[in-house]
């Protein structure tokens, strides 16, 4: 892949601002705006739990906070979510069960879109699922494109260690 294509590739998987992922009439905004819940977090405060039923899509308004994961016996950092972030995409949009734990690094608040809510959207306003659908395959891509870079960089170093001996 060249060069361009590769900024081309990271350009498409950028995240989309958040008016645009929820861009839908005025009816079904104005509706999503009354249903938001404002929640504050203490530092070290568990925000949600793998596997637990999700209460719907959080919104980071501030503070930092860490994703954390357990698959195959193995606990994994994914990264931090920040101001601005869409949290748990996935499992709105799946099966409705967090797919990771959120803890609070430091205070911090956020917006959550409660699910039936979002639920209720969804059938008014299809193509809301589907930009949120967008966004998560994003999302994906951006965690596959960190990954493969990060495990391109072990590999290198890797070389570079073996032909130093």
């Amino acid at each position: 892949m060249t060069q361009p294509e590769a900024r081309a590739r990271l350009d498409s998987a950028a995240p989309h601002p958040l008016s645009e992922l929820l861009r839908c009439p005025p009816s079904i905004a104005g509706f999503l705006t009354d249903a938001v819940e404002h929640l504050e977090f203490e530092a070290g405060e568990t925000i949600f739990r793998q596997h637990a039923i999700s209460r719907g899509l959080y919104v980071v308004v501030s503070g930092q906070f860490q994703r954390k994961t357990e698959r195959i016996e193995t606990r994994l950092s994914l990264g931090p979510a920040r101001a601005g972030d869409l949290v748990e995409l996935a499992a709105v949009l799946g099966d409705g069960l967090h797919t990771y734990t959120l803890v609070a690094l430091t205070e911090g608040s956020a917006l959550l879109l409660p699910g039936d809510a979002l639920e209720k959207a969804f059938q008014a306003y299809p193509q809301l699922r589907m930009q949120l659908l967008e966004e998560l395959a994003r999302e994906v891509s951006r965690a596959y494109s960190s990954c493969s870079a990060a495990r391109l960089a072990n590999l290198r170093k890797h070389h570079a260690t073996n032909a130093a001996d």
